[in-house]
């Protein structure tokens, strides 16, 4: 697993709209939160995505970028969006390259049946692609986007 101070994985993954974002495309100007989810349109993802959005315009004005990452495809992303007018870019890792590097790939348990999946995670990077926090397992969504930009805003 990762850890602050470390320096942040590279990525290029593929928006909703099947754009190719890089990590290094923010470098020197912007701080990224790199959020992991498990499923576009379900529950706990859909409170995640909306608090995000409704807090688009403080973590823009802190200079962040705010990237969601599932292995849905950029279709379902793109779907995703526009039921909730969310307004956070989401990447398509359909090959779980990104959700290896980050390690949030992990065995999960669930009413006694394990399976593998992505364990809800939140990663902040500053402007010089450093690590400043790594926060795996996030059990509740609800909140968890007001408790980013509140890290952020320490930045």
């Amino acid at each position: 697993m990762l850890e602050k101070s470390q320096t942040a994985p590279a990525f290029s993954a593929p928006n909703q709209n099947n754009e190719i974002i890089n990590l290094s495309d923010y470098h020197g100007s912007n701080n990224v939160v790199l959020y992991f989810y498990p499923k576009d349109d379900t529950p706990g993802c859909t409170i995640e995505a909306n608090q995000f959005t409704a807090l688009a315009r403080e973590f823009a004005d802190t200079d962040t970028v705010v990237l969601g990452v599932s292995r849905d495809s950029c279709a379902s992303h793109q779907a995703f969006i526009d039921k909730y007018g969310l307004q956070v870019e989401l990447l398509a890792d359909t090959s779980g390259e990104l959700c290896n590097a980050y390690g949030v790939w992990q065995e999960k348990e669930r009413n006694g049946v394990k399976k593998m999946g992505i364990v809800r995670s939140t990663f902040v990077i500053n402007k010089d692609g450093e690590l400043v926090d790594a926060i795996y397992g996030i059990t509740e969504a609800d909140g968890h986007a007001q408790q980013i930009l509140d890290k952020v805003r320490q930045l």
